[in-house]
């Protein structure tokens, strides 16, 4: 009997009776869902949130140290950690983009983009969060 399943991506895979292994016969379908508004965030926190998100996914097309095969992955924020730095030094740049908002280009947004992303930054190599979390080693192979 086929059978539907929800993936997270808003995805339906429709799974014939050949069963899952059997790439070949599986269909994705896309499901348009519009934005239900969010009575409990009424300071546009959802809005901030897809923000922040699309301006970290940015953050890793650049920055990078190396070029060659199995380095060119590795952003200077890697060699901070392995120095036992990188927290001290996204506490720095909370401070200095923070400081700085309002003065360097006016009340730029990016500005704050920074200040939120080094604060994740922070969580992680502060170690409430680790790379155990999201199923990646520390560095690629």
């Amino acid at each position: 009997m086929p059978s539907l399943i929800l993936t997270n991506s808003w995805s339906l895979l429709y799974d014939t009776m050949y069963g899952p292994e059997d790439e070949q016969n599986l269909v994705e379908y896309k499901i348009t869902m519009t934005d239900k508004p969010n009575h409990l965030w009424k300071y546009n926190e959802d809005k901030i949130l897809k923000d922040v998100e699309e301006y970290v996914t940015t953050t890793y097309h650049g920055h990078y140290c190396g070029d060659s095969d199995g380095y060119a992955d590795i952003q200077t924020i890697d060699l901070m950690a392995a120095k036992k730095l990188a927290a001290g030094f996204c506490q720095a740049n909370i401070l200095k983009y923070g400081s700085r908002y309002g003065d360097k280009d006016g009340r730029n947004k990016r500005d704050l983009m920074k200040v939120i992303h080094y604060a994740m930054l922070l969580l992680h190599f502060d170690g409430h969060y680790t790379r155990k979390d999201n199923g990646l080693s520390e560095f690629s192979r």
